[in-house]
């Protein structure tokens, strides 16, 4: 990759973190994207708010779930600018019709910990839709949940 090309996925991460940064619903959960080393993590502090299990002190399954299919989104709305095909005002287009058509999640160990963090690797590029693999460790880099997900642009 060139110095143009990476400039340009840099400025397009960078603006795509901000955008899901400002969503009220990762907001309201207070997940925060963050775009380093070229690529999208996603980042959740522990709160006794998002705790589903009060008996042992577990994060709720559906928290995971959040975190994983918008770290499995905007990873798949990067790779659109990432293979660069098409005008940028198709690939904007793509990027403002992606919406989740299948997810699955395996939740492999209880949510516990400080913090949880989501990453993501898109599988397969097609021409109208995105399969992206994620998964879900807490702050000691314990496996909690993994999960695939669809989407379709």
């Amino acid at each position: 990759m060139d110095e143009h090309e990476s400039r340009r996925l840099d400025i397009a991460g960078q603006r795509l973190v901000d955008a899901f940064n400002h969503s009220p619903y990762l907001s309201f959960n207070q997940m925060k994207m963050c775009f380093e080393d070229d690529t999208i993590r996603c980042y959740l502090d522990a709160r006794d708010e998002l705790i589903g299990n009060v008996n042992f002190n577990i994060l709720h399954g559906g928290v995971a779930a959040t975190m994983l299919d918008s770290v499995g989104g905007i990873v798949a709305m990067l790779e659109i600018y990432r293979r660069n095909q098409g005008e940028l005002s198709e690939q904007v287009k793509k990027i403002s019709r992606l919406a989740t058509v299948d997810l699955r999640i395996d939740y492999i160990a209880p949510g516990t910990g400080k913090q949880f963090i989501a990453s993501a690797e898109v599988i397969r590029m097609g021409r109208k839709g995105c399969t992206s693999r994620m998964q879900m460790v807490n702050d000691e880099g314990k496996l909690i949940a993994v999960g695939i997900a669809s989407f379709a642009f």
